[in-house]
């Protein structure tokens, strides 16, 4: 994708001096004492901040956290525990601005927090005026954000049509270089898993996939309404009926281009959603009327192992059965392993997906982990996300 990068500005000379203002994306969980919880995107962000100082800026760093209300700032909307957590990783004092966007009083060498974006008014709307406003604050505009970037909102698109110079940071660029690998310009065979509870919430992205991959595995209640539409019985299993002719849609455009959409053959049953229930692995037609289907069974996750072991690019959103429950978490393991062995580029985003690797202990075997949530899935979509487009349309312009 042609966009402007950050480091190249680093690397060309370009940043010294200059003014930097940094969209990140530090919006993370918070106890109830109002202490961070898990700082994962905390760490993620400093590369940034710490390529802009080094390279000479007067650098500015803003995110959004949880839901304010806007025009109002309250403590627990704050960015106070962020700006004290990044001081630590940094080991420098990082002081928190609020009232910023009619001017920032910050030298070349230091960096500045800018309290909470969303609490501008006209943030959420991309109001044009509050988007004039903070461009004029810098020199260089840098998108970090990819958690955002499926959002038209005043930091993640209206600054940087107005900045003088917009450009992707180092987490948006390794970002978009994975997905345009994974997507774009794929190794084949090109395999998708997309898995979940329901249809309904992944139809536009099974339809996208349709047309691109070469094998699209499908787990979860998404399996099961994709076993009904071929007739077979899954008992009391999570489906949706009424997608039954979606679902054979998907599999005759598959079909259409000699690809193939993998059922499973045996599943893991219980009589009900409990922890404690007992396992039993039974054949797809074996399926008792009172049978709660929770996990793909092992010729299943051995036939699938086997093909993503040949994949050339794998992307992998959603567990194909209720892992958290050890007793129906071998099918999600064998997969999940499978993609840690193969030599395929493997691409993996969506929460459950990232709590399961982290749960086999397999991050540093996938190639690239989206942390995007939303904008992950609007990619899979085919979407051109509001970030990516005003970075193509600034490069084009440039």
């Amino acid at each position: 994708m042609n966009i402007i990068r950050f480091k190249d500005l680093c690397d060309n000379g370009q940043v010294s001096g200059k003014r930097v203002f940094i969209r990140a994306d530090l919006n993370v969980p918070l106890g109830a004492n109002g202490h961070i919880t898990e700082d994962t995107r905390i760490k993620a962000s400093i590369p940034c901040i710490e390529m802009a100082l080094k390279a000479g800026a007067a650098v500015m760093v803003t995110s959004h956290l949880g839901r304010p209300t806007e025009g109002v700032i309250t403590e627990p909307d704050s960015l106070n525990p962020v700006c004290e957590r990044i001081s630590q990783l940094m080991g420098l004092p990082v002081k928190l601005l609020t009232n910023w966007v009619e001017g920032v009083n910050v030298a070349a060498g230091e960096v500045v927090l800018l309290e909470n974006c969303r609490v501008n008014v006209g943030e959420k709307k991309n109001d044009i005026t509050l988007s004039k406003k903070m461009a004029s604050l810098c020199d260089i505009y840098v998108n970090d954000a990819f958690g955002t970037a499926h959002r038209a909102e005043a930091t993640t698109y209206g600054i940087a049509q107005y900045a003088p110079i917009a450009c992707a940071g180092p987490l948006l660029s390794a970002e978009i270089d994975a997905i345009s690998k994974a997507l774009a310009s794929p190794a084949r065979p090109l395999v998708a898993i997309v898995a979940g509870s329901k249809v309904s919430t992944k139809l536009s992205i099974l339809e996208s996939l349709s047309g691109k991959v070469d094998q699209l595995i499908v787990g979860g209640g998404i399996a099961n309404t994709f076993l009904l539409a071929q007739g077979y019985s899954i008992g009391k299993s999570l489906a949706e009926p009424g997608l039954v002719d979606q679902a054979l849609a998907v599999m005759k455009a598959m079909r259409s281009r000699g690809a193939e959409v993998p059922l499973p053959l045996d599943v893991v049953v219980a009589k009900s959603f409990d922890s404690a229930a007992q396992p039993t692995v039974k054949l797809i037609k074996e399926i008792d009327a009172d049978d709660l289907i929770l996990d793909i069974g092992p010729i299943t996750a051995q036939t699938l192992s086997t093909q993503l072991l040949s994949a050339g690019t794998i992307v992998w959103n959603g567990p194909v059965g209720v892992f958290e429950f050890d007793a129906f978490s071998k099918g999600t393991k064998a997969i999940a392993e499978a993609i840690a062995s193969s030599k395929a580029f493997t691409l993996a985003g969506g929460g459950d997906t990232l709590a399961a690797i982290a749960k086999y202990g397999i991050e540093d075997k996938i190639d690239y982990i989206s942390t995007g949530g939303g904008a992950f899935l609007e990619i899979l979509e085919g979407k051109t996300l509001p970030a990516f487009q005003i970075l193509l349309n600034r490069y084009q312009n440039n």
